[in-house]
């Protein structure tokens, strides 16, 4: 048949979006026949010029009746694909935060090493901006291409004492010191502060603005702030240190119930007694958890032979791992996690702020627009001029606030969703005497169970087998 013969017989119809194209008979009688080839010049007379389906023309050629009750599928585009997202490549690998001891040659570890600290030195590339990649185009049945979709743009995150070049697309150090990544991300260069022996009165309390390393221990009573990590390479007694990084103690805590240790991410130590922790993300210990008071935004893991943890409040966003939670004697011991208070009045202070910067680029844009029409209208004095140009900026700073804003919301709410993953994990014993917490629910352990993991589940707490 030809053409205008086949026009009486079958239609072609595309989808909206071009990316399928459909037969569909009008009409059958014995005196249809057609080959492939006559379909497939009919269908590109429709303007069907890419992904037409041979096999299925085939098909209709030797089997009318199978195909002319419905639409059939004749030819199909290609979606463009979204290419890769950008990212910001580091000149060190920033995921490895643990600072780990440098290992000798005979196996032992020196934990007065701390060369592992990644230093920089003023003008040197800390990281650079890898531009995000546009995928494959696509191509509709039609023959038209679709333009390709490119990958999210990677952005830095920048704190102190670190500059960008004009472009936008590396980061220098603007000082000799060390790269940190304190809270939300933000990189940093710090200056490293060292104490070679114990922080007592011969050096008294520390507040500085970088890294801080302790060849010693801290005394009772003494306070180290630092806005970069604090390394330690002796004990703590009852003292108050406090980071905006991550905080390490090699010789553990012993504080006696006094003071505390605070670290805005990670804290590590070999153990913790009588003691009062917060961390923002994680606390390690290698050891044992002793009649102490720990708060950890992510996790807090007790591994290691001892692995113990008893007496004491244990409060964890996500997960609390031990080998042993609690003893033989029913020592009082309360494992919380699945709520993390410090989140949800940041995410409460973070909307009264959005809302607040909202309102204020609001105003400033009305602002703008008057100005932008007396401009317009010649209208505009020299003070006018002023007033649109430091309110221009306003806004541009006003954006920028928004923005992470919204982002660390979200953030904030991802984490708050996942909080029926909580759980509680014992590798080896957990005795009775332990007070179990997940979210809204209690349950108190009565007797001794082996290798088990607690989670909520329809309602109430439950212990499934522990796997490690």
């Amino acid at each position: 048949m030809d053409d205008r013969q086949l026009e009486s017989y079958l239609r072609i119809q595309t989808s909206l979006d071009k990316l399928s194209a459909f037969l569909t008979f009008n009409r059958i009688d014995d005196q249809f026949a057609c080959k492939p080839e006559e379909l497939e010049r009919f269908i590109r007379s429709k303007g069907i010029t890419h992904g037409i389906r041979t096999d299925v023309l085939n098909g209709i050629s030797s089997n009318v009746l199978a195909y002319c009750k419905e639409q059939t599928l004749v030819a199909f585009g290609q979606e463009a694909q979204a290419g890769k997202d950008g990212y910001i490549r580091f000149i060190y690998d920033m995921k490895d935060r643990e600072h780990r001891p440098a290992e000798l040659e005979d196996g032992k570890v020196d934990y007065k090493e701390v060369s592992q600290l990644k230093n920089v030195k003023r003008g040197q590339l800390i990281a650079e901006r890898v531009e995000a990649q546009f995928g494959p185009s696509g191509m509709t049945v039609t023959g038209e291409e679709i333009p390709p979709k490119q990958g999210r743009q990677a952005r830095f995150k920048v704190g102190k004492n670190v500059v960008l070049n004009g472009e936008q697309t590396a980061l220098y150090a603007a000082i000799d010191g060390l790269i940190t990544m304190t809270d939300k991300d933000k990189i940093n260069v710090f200056p490293v502060y060292e104490v070679n022996g114990d922080v007592d009165y011969r050096v008294g309390n520390i507040d500085f603005v970088g890294t801080v390393v302790i060849r010693g221990n801290v005394l009772s009573g003494f306070r180290v702030k630092a806005a970069g990590d604090i390394r330690i390479v002796g004990g703590v007694e009852g003292a108050e240190l406090e980071s905006e990084a991550s905080i390490e103690i090699t010789g553990g805590i012993m504080a006696g119930n006094k003071g505390y240790v605070k670290a805005a991410k990670t804290l590590k130590s070999s153990f913790i007694q009588d003691g009062n922790v917060i961390a923002g993300e994680d606390v390690l210990v290698s050891q044992s958890i002793m009649h102490s008071n720990v708060r950890a935004g992510r996790a807090v893991i007790c591994s290691g032979t001892k692995g113990l943890i008893v007496g004491g409040v244990i409060q964890s966003g996500e997960l609390v791992s031990a080998r042993v939670i609690g003893n033989t004697m029913s020592t009082a011991t309360v494992i919380e996690v699945g709520v993390v208070p410090e989140l949800r009045h940041e995410l409460s202070d973070l909307r009264v702020s959005l809302k607040s910067h909202s309102e204020n680029l609001d105003k400033t844009d009305k602002a703008l627009t008057l100005l932008d029409q007396m401009a317009a209208a010649g209208q505009l004095s020299e003070e006018k001029l002023g007033l649109r140009i430091k309110l221009g900026a306003t806004k541009r700073m006003a954006v920028s606030e928004i923005e992470q804003h919204r982002e660390r919301i979200l953030e904030i709410e991802r984490m708050l969703e996942d909080t029926d993953k909580a759980k509680v994990d014992i590798s080896h014993t957990i005795y009775g005497g332990v007070k179990i917490v997940i979210g809204r629910y209690t349950k108190f352990v009565k007797d001794s169970v082996q290798r088990v993991s607690f989670r909520y589940s329809e309602g109430e707490i439950v212990h499934f087998p522990y796997f490690a």
